[in-house]
């Protein structure tokens, strides 16, 4: 079959739930694709963060080869070998003390949610039904009931209620919107992107994360990153709040979590947050399997030597030097921090949509969002040379 013929098939048999670019892959290594046809692909997207080691990491293949020859799944009802030294070195990784492995992203946040509001009731006092939590403006947490209910994008959100309650949505970036918000007793968290990543790689102001850490220490509230996608290397840090020294209550990770390979998600926070779960209360049948586990634990260890980390933060300046000093004169704005930006266009050079798929013709793979910022999101692992390529053929479709 030939990339029309299953074009075709997907749109006859498939749920039109997405809109993917005209490109069937059929093979992957390091930063480049391959489709049926066999014509390679710079991958300069990197599934939103899911690749951030590449494709076919041969660390993380190996240890997937290994731990099907082992040992798969057993549910949460007994034990498996993988699950203590997961959680173990996921809570050194980034400075807390408890873990709970989920799958998607989503269900990391909805882990959270559910935390949050136990802990508000069992911790902090708040009457019973009453937990609010703070949420920001374009946020993009998933696209669960209760989390599309506090979505202002009007795509994922319309015609899909009735929406869960609890939630008060407040600007980005905005210490005296939060201030305000936090004079509810009633507040049990704040759960925000350190970087919003679908609203177009806005970074807040500096200092922001730092003072909502304090804000929310000061109120008793619980504040929650979100790094599913801004985690685990992309920012040229573990995580993106690393940035300003800051260690929130609770860290939702995902995507790079299972090394291109696998769905995996985690919360991770404090004792006393995490410790007011009990037993039957919350689970999931696939949650902390033990391939996805081992899997995990050795995307921890390689980020563990830094490496990755320092190899976004250089070759991010980079691409974002190049990036800002080249652009075109149809181009507003240039934001992101390590491997990760979001360039966004006038409006009158929108929608940006037809420039990826130019971008696809010449052999790079780059998507919109919001029709007037194209986002970049090279793996981690690419090379300085390909990631030139990639920003050539980027700027030469933006003029």
């Amino acid at each position: 079959m030939d990339s029309a013929s299953y074009i075709n098939l997907e749109e006859r048999a498939g749920a039109h739930n997405y809109h993917p670019l005209p490109v069937v892959i059929a093979h992957a290594e390091g930063a480049w694709v391959t489709d049926v046809e066999g014509r390679r692909y710079l991958d300069f997207l990197s599934a939103y963060s899911a690749l951030n080691f590449g494709h076919r990491h041969p660390r993380l293949t190996q240890v997937a080869h290994h731990q099907l020859d082992r040992l798969t799944l057993t549910s949460r009802a007994i034990h498996s070998d993988q699950l203590g030294p997961f959680c173990a070195e996921l809570t050194d990784l980034v400075g807390l003390d408890r873990a709970l492995p989920m799958n998607s992203g989503a269900e990391a946040v909805e882990s959270a949610i559910k935390t949050a509001r136990a802990w508000g009731y069992r911790s902090k006092g708040v009457p019973g039904g009453e937990a609010v939590i703070l949420v920001a403006q374009h946020n993009f947490h998933g696209r669960t009931t209760t989390i599309i209910s506090f979505s202002d994008d009007p795509v994922a959100h319309d015609d899909f209620g009735p929406y869960t309650p609890g939630f008060e949505v407040i600007p980005f970036g905005d210490l005296e919107a939060l201030r305000t918000a936090l004079g509810n007793p009633n507040v049990v968290a704040f759960l925000v992107e350190p970087i919003q990543g679908e609203a177009g790689i806005i970074v807040p102001p500096e200092g922001y994360l730092r003072s909502v850490a304090q804000m929310c220490r000061d109120a008793n509230v619980l504040f929650i990153a979100d790094e599913i996608q801004s985690g685990l290397g992309r920012t040229g840090h573990t995580l993106a709040c690393d940035a300003e020294g800051v260690t929130p209550d609770v860290v939702l990770l995902g995507k790079a979590l299972g090394g291109g390979i696998v769905p995996i998600s985690a919360v991770v926070s404090r004792d006393d947050v995490l410790g007011v779960l009990r037993p039957g209360e919350h689970g999931s049948t696939f949650g902390g399997n033990p391939f996805a586990l081992a899997i995990a634990r050795e995307v921890i260890a390689i980020l563990a030597t830094g490496e990755y980390q320092q190899r976004s933060a250089e070759l991010g300046q980079h691409m974002l030097d190049r990036l800002t000093s080249e652009a075109p004169a149809t181009v507003r704005e240039v934001r992101g921090r390590g491997l990760w930006a979001g360039v966004e266009v006038h409006e009158q050079y929108a929608p940006v949509r037809p420039r990826c798929e130019v971008a696809l013709d010449l052999g790079v793979i780059v998507k919109d969002t919001h029709s007037t910022t194209m986002r970049l999101a090279p793996p981690l692992t690419i090379s300085r040379d390909d990631l030139d390529h990639g920003i050539d053929v980027v700027l030469k479709v933006l003029g």
